[in-house]
């Protein structure tokens, strides 16, 4: 009697793991978030005040940095969406030449940092850029890289590689019968496309170009090197916390407050388009490649690499201009390996932090999302959904916000983080643990109850089934988030600037230093070592994964 009453009072393996997650995340999560709410509610002096968002609501010099967010956001996202999706069409559906090199290319276009992509704008279209130097002697004067304009550019060049990949892999996958129903009732091809396809890959497209948008939304680096005059609010919340003339914290609060709900009603928007137009397909009769022949398959693949080589050229630029001679912050006549020397002999310790930050970071990404992954899947219930949702909000949230949550809530005893690599690993944990989540909650989806049951019932503790037969069986399906995550954190900047001192710095950060300080020969060579990174990183779960393509 008395083993018995022994084990019914045996703590819950999961309900422990549960509750440490949740607590993890209450303390390095929910508590930054709200302690930069209670601040957006105080004056310079601590008292308590609506004045801040009075003068949010008020002053034109913050209403219309939210409003040219939205503005640029919103035309980047559409453009992006205008390019992207002709493209998927024809390579999903026709004998688009050499369409796995083609992919390859457009997957190395969308890994490397938007703010990479605008110092590539600045090369080639600056007030001293190559093109534009070039058209100036033959007497064609250029529109401005920089401002409005320059900001849709390099966002719309960056996201279409985003969307692309979604809308290809909702194409590739659509039930085949569909669309031939329609073509047997006489309907032509274009109003086949139009009322047929498009419409069931709906929800796909609003997902793609909602995590677009946000991405947009969440940039720091493009906008502050390329916009000039054009500020929009990530770059307004920066200023504010860091000002030269003496930052102010409860006005930055205010502002990160602010495009977090932005944020927030856009995806409530997104959620509500998708729920009035969802379409379930059997999928069991993809659609068949239609051959092209002669110039039809030429144009076809000409098309496709055109767009796909525009997106890669900002990363070709950068590779180019690594090699140039420079004479302080001009290129000059002549090939060397300058920069690349100046790099490992004065900035060696930012490529080492990189990937030191990222590999733990990584580590505990892996081993979280796994965790985090199951309560979700397999262990449902209030408090591991609410698990679940935290752990996917901070992909709303703006890294330069986040940066803020953080220096406000751990610059004092008892948990004093500020200006330690521990902040920034930490920083890195939170925005991109939403990726392995995702892909883990995928694979486990696939993997049928039953294994693990089995295991249990030959006596083997749940725990111990997790981690000998569960977790196996998901890792491959973890490459994917995994990778992304990696990446994305190698190229992170936006929370980085934030949170860096000169013993902390990443290669990011020292790329926009020296691009600020007009270095652009080492911000090259930098710029180099995260795309080879990248690029190295996709390849090697190309050859893992046995060729298949990273999705998101």
């Amino acid at each position: 009697m008395n083993k018995n009453r022994h084990k019914s009072f045996q703590p819950d393996f999961w309900k422990i793991v549960s509750l440490v997650l949740m607590v993890i995340l209450a303390v390095f999560l929910l508590y930054p978030l709200i302690t930069i709410g209670y601040k957006s509610l105080l004056n310079t002096e601590g008292q308590f005040t609506l004045s801040n968002y009075k003068d949010f609501f008020t002053l034109k010099y913050y209403t219309s940095a939210l409003g040219h967010s939205f503005l640029v956001c919103s035309i980047a996202t559409v453009f992006a969406t205008l390019v992207s999706v002709p493209i998927a069409y024809l390579s999903s559906r026709y004998n688009v030449a050499c369409k796995k090199l083609l992919n390859m290319v457009i997957i190395l276009s969308m890994i490397s940092p938007p703010f990479i992509g605008a110092y590539s704008w600045i090369l080639l279209f600056g007030r001293s850029g190559v093109v534009t130097s070039f058209l100036q002697k033959i007497g064609i004067n250029m529109p401005s890289i920089y401002g409005f304009g320059g900001i849709i550019l390099v966002f719309t060049v960056k996201f279409f590689p985003m969307i692309y990949l979604y809308v290809s892999g909702a194409l590739g996958s659509m039930d085949a019968s569909l669309e031939e129903a329609a073509e047997n009732l006489g309907m032509s091809k274009i109003r086949r496309i139009m009322t047929v396809t498009f419409p069931l890959i709906l929800p796909t497209i609003s997902a793609a170009m909602l995590m677009a948008f946000m991405a947009a939304l969440a940039d720091f680096g493009t906008p502050m090197l390329i916009g000039e005059g054009y500020k929009v609010l990530p770059v307004l919340i920066y200023q504010q916390y860091l000002s030269e003339t003496g930052g102010d914290a409860t006005m930055a609060s205010t502002l990160s407050v602010i495009i977090i709900l932005c944020a927030l009603l856009v995806l409530m928007l997104q959620k509500f388009i998708v729920n009035r137009r969802n379409y379930t397909m059997s999928m069991l009769r993809p659609p068949a490649v239609v051959c092209l022949k002669g110039w039809k398959r030429f144009l076809a693949t000409a098309v496709c690499y055109l767009v796909a080589f525009i997106g890669i050229l900002p990363q070709l630029t950068v590779l180019f201009t690594s090699f140039l001679k420079t004479s302080g912050p001009l290129f000059v006549k002549g090939f060397s390996l300058d920069s690349y020397r100046s790099i490992i002999s004065k900035l060696g310790s930012s490529i080492t932090h990189t990937f030191a930050y990222s590999t733990v970071a990584i580590v505990i990404m892996i081993a979280a999302g796994l965790l985090i992954a199951y309560l979700s899947v397999r262990k449902k219930n209030k408090l591991n959904t609410v698990l679940d949702v935290l752990v996917m909000f901070p992909y709303v949230i703006p890294g330069a916000v986040l940066g803020i949550a953080l220096l406000l809530t751990f610059n004092k005893k008892p948990i004093y983080l500020t200006g330690t690599w521990f902040i920034l690993v930490l920083a890195y944990v939170i925005r991109k643990l939403p990726y392995t989540v995702r892909s883990s909650s995928a694979i486990l989806y696939q993997i049928d109850p039953a294994i693990e049951e089995a295991s249990i019932n030959l006596g083997v503790s749940p725990a111990k089934t997790f981690f000998k037969t569960t977790a196996v069986l998901m890792i491959p399906g973890v490459f994917s988030g995994a990778i992304m995550s990696w990446i994305t954190t190698i190229n992170e900047l936006s929370s980085s600037v934030m949170l860096y001192t000169s013993k902390t710095a990443t290669i990011s950060v020292s790329v926009y230093t020296e691009v600020i300080r007009g270095h652009f020969g080492t911000a090259a060579a930098l710029a180099v070592i995260l795309s080879i990174t990248s690029a190295l990183s996709v390849l090697l779960f190309t050859k893992l994964s046995g060729g298949r393509s990273i999705t998101l």
